[in-house]
């Protein structure tokens, strides 16, 4: 392994296009994309990159808190393998981070303050909740749910109106969180059945939200997609619930965002947004065969 690749290995680029479809669907949900009548609505690059490097950087910093025990559980990895040394990866993590908030400030002051929510969100979980078995799950779905709200705040005056919304891939990533406890050494199924429960709640929030868009039909379409692809991994960790089982069923909740954002897209009303997100998904997919998603 060479150091770039290394420091990709970092950054996650699987996970980085779930981001950027975060980004799209809040976008899509405030109706901007109507309202431009199909053009590219001002500030959506500047809310990409934000998200890219917020996400990135949030990743880096994950295995920079997390050097010393990777070095006996994941000895492979980047910076316990000496591929990258503890403060590259930190630096990366900080200009990663910086990047993003100041590109969300380019786009408006509130996606600043949302960006910088985001950022410290992030820390907070890489260096203390993630090992909190309840506070854990709730403040890396918050950090998605930001990241779904920093699209929302390409339209300011929607935030308030909208940023209810944010709570739905919050429940979606604990539900991906609590089933990731048990990837290294295997769980048991309560854990499991409670993920399964969580996302149960947030395909049907998705679907009402279609169904009062008028949108029921074609959100129903994105959404069964949804299922398939998290729910039968999901089976099979629940039958067997050992550590490769789990990896895979975290790996495919992590990836299937991208179905979930199309899902909102199409709920919105706006379909051809929905077909752009659902076009990351092949995208993201053979990223994570190059590089590691968890």
């Amino acid at each position: 392994m060479n150091k770039f690749r290394g420091l990709l290995l970092l950054m996650r680029p699987a996970n980085i296009i779930t981001a950027i479809a975060d980004v799209l669907a809040g976008a899509a949900i405030t109706g901007i994309w109507a309202q431009r009548e199909h053009t590219l609505p001002p500030g959506i690059g500047w809310l990409c990159l934000s998200t890219i490097g917020l996400y990135g950087g949030g990743v880096v910093f994950n295995d920079v808190f997390d050097a010393e025990l990777d070095r006996v559980e994941r000895p492979e990895r980047p910076i316990p393998s000496g591929v990258v040394r503890l403060q590259e990866a930190q630096l990366l993590g900080l200009i990663l981070l910086l990047t993003g908030i100041t590109a969300a400030f380019i786009a408006s002051n509130l996606s600043g303050v949302i960006a910088i929510l985001t950022a410290i969100g992030a820390l907070v979980y890489n260096k203390w909740s993630k090992h909190q078995s309840l506070i854990g799950p709730l403040n890396m779905g918050l950090c998605r749910g930001l990241n779904l709200l920093l699209g929302i705040s390409i339209l300011p005056s929607a935030v308030p109106a909208l940023g209810y919304l944010s709570l739905i891939p919050l429940v979606y990533i604990a539900a991906v969180t609590t089933i990731s406890r048990g990837e290294v050494h295997g769980s048991s199924r309560t854990p499991l059945y409670l993920s399964a429960f969580l996302y149960l709640l947030v395909v049907l929030s998705v679907w009402t939200f279609g169904i009062y868009r008028h949108q029921a039909l074609v959100t129903s379409l994105f959404l069964i997609g949804l299922v398939w692809m998290t729910g039968k991994p999901l089976l099979k960790a629940i039958a067997q619930p050992i550590g490769p089982n789990i990896g895979k069923a975290v790996k495919a909740g992590v990836i299937a965002l991208i179905l979930l954002n199309a899902a909102w897209a199409a709920a919105a009303g706006t379909l051809y947004v929905a077909i752009f997100i659902l076009i990351l998904l092949p995208i993201s997919i053979a990223l994570s065969k190059l590089f590691a998603v968890t």
